[in-house]
């Protein structure tokens, strides 16, 4: 596993691990975001190095834009034996790491994720990737960063819609793994969580699972709770005019996917209301649902499939996950349908 630093003063940090290793070049990447909220706390105390900019947002993690990294790589003449620092969330978390771990067959990258869902979910475990033909995460590989440094002082710049996205990976950790976080969070609203404890809580949680499970074989496939639905909403409302963050989506997934967990008898009906009611507490309930076809239609594509069976993660309770659940189409209408009705 990489090393990762949780602090709340990173910069030090940084530049300790930035002269461990005698780099040829040190590059930055961030988006049109991260460029002005979040270079200026790095900037002071980063050595010669070159800023690497792309547009930001979910729409762009593709493999355009990935072309645009590499070539501003190559026209500034990085060798080897550079690095680049990945300033930003998820998307850009994914997609430079992976433009990173493919230039010239690999060079080094270090993570500063600046959104608490990169910090609680997409900087850990190792996974990259980009979008491909309207399916997420489509085209990626395993490669984990020199190292990830994480600050809950970025938090501060979040708008309150980002900040609920990153929650929504917070309240699947507590769904999957621990009962009682689930009850300390439930009882609280977004803005009354503390976020250095969740932090810590989310990166203990799947830090473990991935060290134990690096290529999702098995048990870290508990992680995917709520993504088979989640993706393929994310999916369907990307190209539209109001496309949705990957915690709304997700929370959506989470909803349906606990439903199917209730259908399968696995979940209790006061556990099914108490997930649902917690969540729409938070996120609200999307009236404009995508055509339940095409859900089910990039569900068929969904990574955990084999055998053209669709394979999900599962909730048996409330703190325990199990997974390769196989899931009937008529399945998921019914939770569509139950989301539907809500």
């Amino acid at each position: 596993m990489q090393s990762v630093i949780i602090k709340k003063e990173i910069t030090q940090v940084l530049t300790d691990v930035l002269n461990q290793t005698a780099y040829s070049q040190v590059g930055v990447l961030v988006d049109t975001n991260t460029e002005k909220l979040c270079y200026p706390v790095i900037q002071k105390v980063l050595p010669k190095h070159e800023l690497i900019r792309v547009a930001a947002g979910e729409k762009h993690k593709n493999i355009e834009t990935c072309r645009s990294i590499w070539e501003q790589l190559t026209d500034k003449g990085f060798d080897r034996h550079a690095v680049l620092v990945v300033l930003g969330g998820g998307v850009l978390g994914d997609m430079g790491g992976f433009c990173a771990a493919t230039y010239k067959r690999g060079i080094d990258f270090i993570l500063v994720p600046t959104t608490l869902l990169a910090q609680v979910d997409a900087s850990v475990g190792g996974k990259l990737g980009i979008d491909f033909m309207g399916l997420k995460n489509h085209i990626g590989l395993f490669k984990e960063p020199t190292a990830t440094l994480i600050s809950s002082d970025f938090i501060t710049t979040l708008p309150h819609r980002e900040l609920r996205s990153g929650f929504a990976e917070v309240i699947k950790h507590c769904l999957i793994s621990d009962l009682n976080k689930w009850n300390e969070i439930s009882r609280k609203g977004l803005e009354e969580q503390n976020w250095d404890d969740l932090i810590d809580f989310s990166y203990q949680l799947k830090s473990g699972i991935a060290e134990t499970d690096p290529f999702e074989g098995g048990v870290r496939k508990v992680l995917n709770f709520g993504h088979t639905i989640g993706h393929a909403v994310e999916s369907c409302c990307l190209e539209t005019l109001a496309p949705l963050y990957h915690g709304e989506a997700i929370a959506i997934g989470m909803i349906a996917e606990s439903h199917i967990s209730f259908q399968k008898g696995l979940l209790s009906e006061k556990s099914l209301k108490d997930i649902t009611g917690y969540i729409i507490s938070i996120f609200g309930k999307k009236k404009d649902m995508p055509d339940p076809e095409k859900i089910l239609e990039l569900v068929a594509q969904d990574k955990k499939n084999r055998d053209k069976a669709v394979l999900m993660a599962l909730l048996e309770k409330i703190g325990h996950a199990v997974w390769n659940v196989g899931v009937s189409e008529q399945e998921i209408r019914h939770s569509l349908d139950y989301y539907d009705s809500l």
